[in-house]
């Protein structure tokens, strides 16, 4: 066995515990409190990063893991595991069932491979499986064609928001970036864009959109990384119409038409 496939093992192992454990949960896990950002947090993310997290120390003592509830600091180690305990805390807490555990594993801020569960859905998506991005709609060559999954508006310029509602075919709010993510990667959504994303919100799914031939963009059309104010992924000439219209606030970037990459 590769340490790529023993790392996503132990991956698929943690994730295990984490929804094991969150399956017991009684009512109390979900209340929420507010941290100092004003974002929602309950006692099921901090159960859940714990049990995850101790698993991953346990199996692989060398690689730190770096968690939202315990984070500190924006500087990554060299290589780390990246935790989002529950993306999506504000659904979970109102029974929604769109929300997961997302783990990833990262070396020089490059996510390698991820794991993305969603408990409530019954499903899991994890990269070292083959497949290509599949197409969505054969129609979706404009952005004015295209179903495009939006999340963090809160922190989002609202104008720029306000172009892509009204310049999209749909957009799709559902609360939780990895999943939108995911979205991509299954081809129920044609994009996405993720505002303000931070590195474990989006590194599994960056790693699975990637593995199967999408691009993942960041802010000035570079490769996405952790840095970036902005994510947006699709296939490539789409991604960059999306990404376009976001950074310009020009409604005509969306009204482009946009020819596919051969072989995406």
């Amino acid at each position: 066995m590769s340490e790529s496939e023993a790392l996503l093992d132990l991956a698929e192992q943690a994730v295990d515990a984490g929804i094991a454990r969150l399956a017991h949960a009684g009512e109390d896990w979900s209340v929420r409190q507010f941290k100092a950002s004003g974002e929602e947090v309950t006692a099921a993310d901090l159960e859940v990063e714990k049990v995850v997290s101790a698993v991953l120390r346990r199996q692989a003592p060398g690689i730190p893991v770096v968690g939202e509830e315990t984070a500190r600091g924006s500087v990554l180690p060299p290589r780390c595991w990246l935790l989002d305990p529950i993306d999506g805390t504000m659904n979970f807490t109102r029974g929604a069932p769109f929300h997961a555990i997302s783990l990833a594993y990262v070396e020089e801020r490059h996510p390698r491979l991820g794991v993305i569960d969603a408990p409530a859905l019954g499903r899991r998506w994890r990269t070292g499986r083959e497949g290509r991005l599949p197409v969505s709609s054969p129609m979706a060559r404009t952005v004015g064609e295209a179903v495009i999954g939006l999340t963090g508006t809160g922190s989002g310029d609202p104008r720029r928001v306000g172009l892509l509602q009204s310049t999209a075919y749909r957009i799709r709010m559902q609360g939780a970036m990895s999943l939108d993510l995911v979205g991509v990667a299954e081809g129920w959504l044609d994009a996405c864009v993720c505002l303000r994303p931070k590195p474990w919100d989006v590194a599994a799914g960056t790693a699975l959109v990637r593995e199967r031939g999408g691009t993942v963009l960041g802010a000035g059309g570079r490769e996405f990384a952790f840095d970036s104010p902005v994510l947006v992924a699709g296939r490539t000439a789409l991604a960059h119409a999306v990404l376009g219209l976001c950074e310009s606030g020009s409604p005509g970037a969306g009204e482009t038409a946009v020819r596919e990459d051969a072989g995406q």
